[in-house]
């Protein structure tokens, strides 16, 4: 059997772009490893009609939606190898099952390259987190840090600031240029040259950083800038081009999600120097309506 569509990814943008296919009554097939980028967060946030809903409960819904429609399928495992061309995709999945499908769209997300500092990563995705709109109001009011990465931490700090009193951590990452000290003074921002080595408090909970010089500073919660990287190799092996964001490297897509490869669109966190549910949900349901505009 040939499917229209195979869908590799089924977290936000895989779910979305499997439902205008679905609707437009093609043969879609989803195929899913179970490990979203989300699953570290207990709630979502800043989605609009699903504020404050688990990850794993909105693609749990998600799945049972599509799975009304009788052209849908989802299958559970690791697409390991790609092949073929526009027409004539061929995926392997681990368990050495093989499906065909005339277009390709990939959702297959990035991971994330946390800090080594100790106490961070039981802390992720509840009191160490990325991004102020989808996590900042529910930390307001706290003691509240942004660890360095580099140019650009600077301006996350003064945007935190506005749900508490903010540090900006350097940690021997850059300095803030001196028109740019003048502004995160006058936000009330400071910033703080000794390194965090070590983060305090029950875990998940945040209650203080120790710095390299031996004191220990009140914090309840920590923003940082992970570098990323693709969670899967498949785009590298089909030959997509990548362009380089300020975490990490993307898939190139245009606004339709069509990579440059013919006949593959990709759409989500891999494919956005941007990330956050709604945006992978938008580029999504673009991905589904540009395949299946592209098989007319």
């Amino acid at each position: 059997m040939i499917h229209d569509v195979l869908i590799i990814g089924s977290s936000f943008a895989g779910l979305a772009a499997a439902m205008p296919l679905s609707r437009a009554r093609r043969k879609v097939l989803l195929v899913d490893a179970a490990q979203p980028r989300n699953r570290f967060a207990t709630a979502s946030h800043g989605f609009l009609g699903q504020d404050g809903v688990a990850p794993a409960e909105i693609m749990a819904r998600g799945r049972q939606e599509l799975a009304a429609y009788p052209t849908f399928r989802m299958r559970e495992g690791l697409v390991e190898k790609v092949e073929g061309e526009i027409d004539d995709f061929r995926i392997t999945l681990a368990d050495g099952r093989q499906e065909r499908g005339r277009r390709l769209i990939l959702a297959t997300g990035i991971s994330d390259e946390l800090p080594s500092i100790p106490g961070l990563r039981p802390r992720w995705g509840q009191t160490v987190v990325h991004c102020p709109y989808c996590h900042g109001y529910e930390l307001a009011g706290r003691p509240l840090g942004v660890l360095a990465s580099g140019p650009g931490s600077d301006m996350k700090a003064l945007l935190v600031a506005d749900w508490g009193p903010a540090t900006l951590f350097t940690q021997a990452a850059f300095q803030p240029e001196p028109e740019m000290a003048t502004r995160l003074k006058a936000r009330g921002v400071t910033v703080e040259e000794s390194p965090i080595v070590e983060l305090l408090g029950p875990e998940p909970a945040l209650e203080a950083a120790r710095l390299a010089d031996g004191r220990v500073i009140a914090l309840g919660g920590l923003f940082v800038a992970p570098r990323t990287h693709m969670a899967s190799p498949l785009a590298l092996h089909l030959g997509c081009r990548l362009s380089d964001g300020m975490t990490g490297p993307h898939i190139e897509v245009d606004n339709w999600k069509k990579t440059s490869v013919p006949g593959v669109y990709a759409a989500g966190d891999a494919a956005a120097p941007m990330h956050s549910a709604p945006l992978a949900v938008a580029a999504g349901m673009l991905a589904g309506v540009g395949a299946h505009q592209s098989l007319l």
